[in-house]
Formats: structure tokens, C-alpha cells, sequence
């Protein structure tokens, strides 16, 4: 490498060229940019599945950034392995200015980037991060005693009113500026990293004002494919949340309260990190979980004998994608009709679902198990039959998805309801009385 002075800007969860918070900053410096991408192996080692179609997705919407650069003379310095040994690397390759990249709030990022920061600063280089993949961050929704809202609802009212005085603001297209670092690197491959391209079809952004009229009427009908397919791009930032914010507030209330549950389930998991491996409310600690491995291992597979579980897991299972009203009635099902842990459910769906992020995955089965903020009451049994006549009466979902139901060949049911509800509510109700 030269030795002209640079920043750099480290890419996580923002992959994109508009809107970007941090690498507009960045190019809005003294010095000229390169932009950097870490595989994380700490998190890639974990995944099982080496085609795993996040990976892949990640891989491709880097690919689609360097070649946008590559007009500006400029592309992507893509690393793989462990973090703390690569910006080693990188201290030693480059004269380093100042290093910007955007917060991410999850208790692991934030250890590593706390991390990073003073490993840097102990070779004299700016950290500079910013507010990118939310609205509001932890520290901008609080009580008068500044501690954490812990219910929904007046979170969301103060959140609406912190937002009010937001434009939503827009940061002008990375594109538009000429302060790259002049580089020609090539994007390492998926096998590269050990991973092999997917089979599964990564859903388009879908987002329309149109698409947000729909959602509002037919989002719990999972039959009709009425939702915006925005998690995965939400996930990793190749749509811009300040967007997306200020057409839901003009177009849709409740697409909007989606998004303000998006950033609860991050703040809580941002102050009570125990909640990641642990209940969120600790008297749930003395439940007895049956943990039944035979009867895991059949809704894993989709063969309980209940058509809209079973539906729900083929479709997770074959596309990577659950509509949101059958990912509560599988949860729900797993940790009340079968009392299976709920840390058993959701490390499943953190491993198959393509918009897994660790927050929502984490609070929804929380509220699903009766253990988590704001949580459903134990006693809240769903009745899958029931729901089937309320969300899928025509069966078209069901039948979409469990080709053998009303033969033979459909298994009875794992557990009946009636015996299954009560068994659950008594047992909650037990360990919760001592």
C-alpha cells in the first residue's frame, strides 16, 4: 500500500450506496474513502448449512456495490476471518486516518465494537459510528428516570413523538461523490469463505405505497402474500429504514407500529442482553419444559398433525420465509401445546429464516412463551383449528403447502388441544405459584 492517509469504512448491516449515514460522513471528510467488508468467521462458523442463502444474499448485494464502484475507479476490500486479527491487518497495510462505520446494537456487535474502537484509538485512529439501521436508538426513548419502557404501547407513543420532529432526512447517494480511495481489488468467492451459492429464491423488496394499503387489510391471511418481503433487507441495510419510515407514516399506521416494534425488541435486547439465552422474566425460569426430542423433531419437519403448524414449517423449511401470523401460531404450539422450550424454537427459525434477526426472533418467541417483555399471558393457548377458520378458511394456504391433508397419509394429530391447553396453563401456573 501507499502511504497517502485514508479512512476507511467498515460495512455491516448497511449494505448499500444510498442513504448510507456513515459512508456519507466518511466521504464527507479530508481524505479519500475505501470501503472494507469482514466475513465474520465468529458467526459464520456457526452456520451448519454451508449454502446458507443469507450468506449467499450478503455476498451478492457486495458484489452488486464493488462493480457500482468499480466507475469510480474504487472497489470493496472484503475480508474473511476473525475481526480484532483483520483490523491488524489492516493497521499494518494502510495509513489510517479514521475508520466510520454505522452502530449496530446487538450485545455481541456491541462488544466487538467497543472492541475495535480501543484497539484503534490506541494507534491514534478515529472510531466514528453513526445512526443508520434505526430511527430511534437506545438512549433516544425513555422513561422520566431514564430507564427503558418495558411495554409496548407508551413506548410506542413516545417513540411517535420523538419521531414527529424527525424529517426523516436523506443522505445523498455515495455515488455522488468522487472521494474514493483508488483500489481494484477482487471480491473473494462464496467458496472462498467455505460457503456454496443457495437454491432458495431471495425475495425482492416489494415495497410499494400500494403494497402498504394491502398489508393493512389482509396481513394475518397468509394465503393471500400480502406482506412487503422487507426483512432481509432490513436485516442487512439494502434498503434505507429512514425511507421506508417516512412513506409508512404517510401511508400506513400499522406498517408503521411494525417498525416501531422492530426497534423495541432492539432496545430491550440492547439493555437486558441476558434475554438472548435466558427468560427475559426470570420467574419463567422455573417452568419444567418437557423437551420431547421425537416431537421436536416432527415440527421441526412439519408433521404434527396440525395443518396450519405443519404448513408454516414446510414453507420455512422450502423457502427461508413464515408469514408473521403462522410464526406466532408455530411458537405458540412448540411452547404451549408441546411445552418445548422456546430457546429450542428459536435457535430453528435463527437457522432457517432468511429475515432472522436476533432481536425480533428473540422477543417473539419470548412474547410467544409467555417469558419475554410484554408477552402474551400463559394462559393465552392458540387453537390452530380455529385459526384456520379465521385466517385460512378456503384452506388455499394449507393446501399450498400440505399436499397430503385430508388423506390418509397426513398424520393424526401429536397432542389434542383440550388436554394439551390445560396441561400447559396448569403447568405454568404451577411453577409460577411455588
Amino acid at each position: 500500500m501507499g502511504q497517502e492517509k485514508i479512512s476507511l469504512f467498515w460495512y455491516r448491516r448497511d449494505l448499500r450506496l444510498q442513504d448510507n449515514a456513515g459512508l456519507h460522513a466518511a466521504l464527507s471528510g479530508d481524505h479519500p474513502v475505501q470501503p472494507i467488508f469482514i466475513f465474520d468467521e465468529n458467526i459464520l462458523n456457526d452456520l451448519e448449512d454451508k449454502t446458507d442463502a443469507r450468506v449467499s444474499f450478503i455476498h451478492q448485494e457486495l458484489e452488486n456495490i464493488h462493480h457500482s464502484l468499480r466507475d469510480k475507479g474504487a472497489s470493496l476490500d472484503v475480508r474473511h476471518g476473525d475481526p480484532m486479527a483483520i483490523w491488524k491487518e489492516l493497521t499494518e497495510e494502510y495509513v489510517i486516518s479514521a475508520v466510520y462505520t454505522n452502530r449496530d446494537y446487538e450485545p455481541y456487535a456491541t462488544k466487538r465494537d467497543q472492541e475495535v474502537k480501543t484497539f484503534l484509538e490506541s494507534k491514534n485512529i478515529a472510531f466514528n459510528t453513526f445512526k443508520d439501521q434505526v430511527i430511534l436508538e437506545p438512549g433516544e426513548v425513555l422513561k422520566k428516570d431514564d430507564t427503558p419502557y418495558l411495554v409496548y404501547t407508551p413506548f410506542s407513543k413516545i417513540w411517535k413523538k420523538v419521531a414527529e420532529d424527525k424529517d426523516f432526512e436523506q443522505f445523498s447517494s455515495a455515488l455522488n461523490f468522487d472521494n474514493w480511495y483508488p483500489s481494484n481489488y477482487d471480491l473473494p468467492s462464496l467458496k472462498f469463505i467455505g460457503f456454496e451459492p443457495t437454491t432458495i429464491a431471495i425475495p425482492t423488496n416489494r415495497l410499494t405505497d400500494l403494497t402498504m394499503e394491502i398489508y393493512e387489510a389482509e396481513r394475518n391471511f397468509p394465503a393471500k402474500d400480502s406482506t412487503s418481503k422487507l426483512g432481509i433487507h432490513l436485516r442487512f441495510g439494502t434498503v434505507s429504514v429512514r425511507e421506508i419510515a417516512a412513506r409508512a407514516r404517510q401511508k400506513s399506521e400499522v406498517f408503521y407500529s411494525e417498525l416501531i416494534w422492530r426497534e423495541f425488541f432492539m432496545m430491550i435486547l440492547f439493555y437486558y442482553p441476558h434475554a438472548v439465552t435466558n427468560n427475559f422474566n426470570r420467574k419463567y425460569d422455573a417452568v419444567p419444559w418437557r423437551n420431547n426430542e421425537e416431537e421436536f423433531k416432527k415440527w421441526c419437519e412439519g408433521k404434527t398433525g396440525y395443518p396450519m403448524v405443519d404448513a408454516g414449517m414446510r414453507e420455512l423449511n422450502e423457502t427461508g420465509y413464515m408469514h408473521n401470523r403462522v410464526r406466532m401460531i408455530t411458537a405458540g404450539f412448540l411452547t404451549k401445546h408441546l411445552l418445548i422450550d422456546w430457546r429450542w424454537g428459536e435457535a430453528y427459525f435463527a437457522s432457517k429464516l432468511l429475515d432472522y434477526e436476533l432481536s425480533a426472533n428473540n422477543g417473539n418467541w419470548q412474547w410467544a412463551a409467555g417469558t419475554g417483555v410484554d408477552a402474551a399471558p400463559y394462559f393465552r393457548v392458540f387453537n390452530p383449528t380455529e385459526q384456520i377458520k379465521k385466517f385460512d378458511k378456503d384452506q388455499i394456504y394449507l393446501r399450498r403447502w400440505v399436499k397430503e391433508l385430508n388423506t390418509e397419509r397426513y398424520p393424526e394429530p401429536i397432542v389434542e388441544h383440550k388436554m394439551a391447553r390445560e396441561r400447559a396453563i396448569n403447568t405454568y401456573k404451577k411453577a409460577l405459584n411455588g
